[in-house]
């Protein structure tokens, strides 16, 4: 058997992770099931991570790492506020779907354990993207290129709501959902709600 490093085998092991619950569900998220899915024994599970806990938050980690530091580059970059949304959105677009709906899942298990660091640390990440969100709209609305009357808070409540259905559509249609477009469409909505 080929011994992998230890960074390459927690990644298999938070894949499977996921793997295991979005196409099983939380009840079938155990250690046996995972080193099953991965290939290992159970203790190998135990020698890369203390917990199940600890996978968990460790994917919650490799959102943050993967996914907000990227939108924040965005958000403190050069591009006028249009592209810089347009940009923010695609990316969180992509990123969700090549994760397999990873924040809900993520979500779903804080919410099932009712565990309250899962939820702290899921609740960091959605104030730093609002936080974002709102200074790309608040951007654009000094700039000119937006309504000076738009609601920023609202807006960002309401834009939260295309990943959270997205993540919906990932998971209970198993990736049958035709994402197809869905960051230009869902762009072109955001835009008219911008500049009314």
């Amino acid at each position: 058997m080929i011994r992998l490093s230890t960074e390459t085998r927690q990644a298999q092991i938070k894949e499977a992770v996921l793997e295991i619950i979005s196409s099983e569900g939380l009840s079938k998220l155990s250690t046996k099931n995972l080193a099953a899915k991965v290939g290992v024994s159970e203790g190998a599970i135990y020698r890369h991570f203390k917990s199940k806990k600890n996978i968990l938050l460790s994917v919650i980690e490799d959102v943050q790492d993967n996914l907000v530091v990227n939108q924040n580059s965005i958000v403190n970059s050069d591009m006028i506020p249009s592209i810089k949304l347009f940009t923010f959105l695609c990316k969180q677009v992509k990123y969700l779907i090549n994760n397999k709906g990873v924040t809900i899942l993520l979500l779903s298990e804080a919410t099932h354990s009712n565990d309250s660091d899962l939820k702290d640390k899921l609740l960091e990440i959605l104030k730093a993207q609002k936080e974002m969100l709102k200074q790309i709209v608040e951007e654009g609305i000094a700039r000119g290129i937006w309504d000076k009357n738009l609601d920023s808070d609202a807006f960002v409540t309401l834009y939260m709501g295309i990943p959270a259905i997205l993540n919906i559509e990932l998971v209970l249609n198993k990736g049958t959902f035709n994402h197809e477009n869905f960051c230009n469409k869902m762009f072109a909505l955001l835009e008219r709600i911008l500049k009314m």
